[in-house]
């Protein structure tokens, strides 16, 4: 499994992409068509076609890493296709990366912060 930590910001391209794009069409999309900080160490998620198959691509601090995953069988849920991305929790990408269907209807828990007693 791949996990991040809870202070890194995921974003999921909501459009399909053309699933041919390598390391520097994807840095381009994510610069110029969602205007986003490719080299910022934000996650960037995107989406196939036909649902069966997601990229993320994130730079590390040393160098820019795409990864890939396609199921052999069904689909990723994926939120409606619309303009843009669409923020997500480090819990919610990493049900989405498990291809569970119900990520997106896990809502991170507000906690407030301790109070110093006196």
């Amino acid at each position: 499994m791949i996990s991040f930590g809870p202070m890194v910001r995921v974003f999921v391209a909501t459009q399909p992409i053309d699933f041919r794009k390598g390391v520097h069409g994807l840095v381009a999309l994510v610069a110029e068509g969602l205007s986003g900080k490719p080299y910022s160490g934000d996650v960037y998620v995107f989406r196939s076609k036909r649902s069966d198959r997601l990229k993320l691509l994130v730079f590390d601090g040393s160098g820019m890493v795409l990864a890939t995953k396609w199921l052999e069988n069904g689909s990723f849920a994926w939120p409606p296709a619309r303009e843009g991305t669409m923020p997500v929790t480090g819990a919610q990408l990493a049900m989405l990366i498990e291809g569970l269907a119900e990520w997106s209807r896990v809502v991170p828990k507000v906690t407030k912060q301790p109070t110093k007693v006196a």
